[in-house]
């Protein structure tokens, strides 16, 4: 990272807030977004130079996992995922997600994996680093990791991130899409496509597969609700979430 630039690692604000009424898509009266009216942990916006930031971050932490350079092409492909994806969220949301999707899974790094649960591992660095607390409640969460800490018995790992903006709503859903229609290598896969590859992968003890009854609908939900925001986005009507 330059010298010119700001660290992740340091305290600083690349915050502004963003109000929770934007004007109205048919006219000039104000209302809620067309994307739904954000929850308290996401009235922020995030600019471009927290985007570049995670990239470089990701980029840093995952260079040091030990398989070849595959959790990097995910998350490379995520992120492009999450960009085509940004008609999903609200305009002064869209850095959040893409920032989001660069980081969600920093927990695999060696250095800083210390319980082994990676939503965790990758939050709880980055919240120890100042990053917004929005963007650390996203990678706390991120692809139904609530239902996998229920059945690992580490649901309280997840206690200091207990917002429901973190695992539910426009946010939460689009990068639950952008994961969960990207396979570990980085290709595209449909969201049933990526389930069972995980619940193979994993084996029929994991964690996975026990909370699978309740992981499963709950990723399938977000996927589709996204790809219903996005046709909404397309044809210019607004989503009522």
């Amino acid at each position: 990272m330059s010298s010119g630039r700001r660290s992740a690692f340091t305290a600083w604000s690349p915050l502004r807030p963003v109000p929770l009424l934007a004007p109205h898509p048919r006219g000039g009266r104000t209302g809620p977004s067309a994307h739904g009216a954000p929850s308290e942990a996401h009235t922020v916006a995030l600019d471009d130079d927290l985007v570049d930031q995670a990239r470089e971050l990701a980029q840093q932490l995952l260079s040091t996992v030990d398989d070849g350079g595959r959790r990097w092409r995910h998350t490379l492909a995520v992120a492009e995922r999450a960009a085509e994806g940004s008609g999903a969220v609200a305009p002064e949301q869209v850095n959040l997600l893409l920032a989001a999707a660069w980081l969600h899974d920093v927990g695999y790094a060696p250095a800083i994996a210390q319980t082994g649960f990676h939503p965790v591992d990758g939050a709880v660095h980055l919240q120890r680093s100042l990053w917004p607390p929005a963007l650390v409640g996203l990678v706390a969460h991120h692809s139904g990791a609530r239902f996998v800490a229920g059945v690992r018995q580490v649901g309280h790992l997840l206690e200091p991130f207990r917002r429901p903006g973190y695992w539910s709503g426009p946010v939460a859903d689009a990068l639950t899409w952008a994961d969960q229609t990207t396979a570990p290598d980085g290709r595209r896969v449909t969201v049933h496509q990526r389930i069972a590859e995980v619940l193979e992968r994993h084996g029929p003890d994991s964690a996975q597969v026990r909370c699978q009854a309740q992981r499963g609908p709950a990723l399938i939900a977000a996927v589709r609700a996204t790809e219903d925001r996005l046709l909404l986005a397309r044809d210019g009507r607004p989503s009522a979430v």
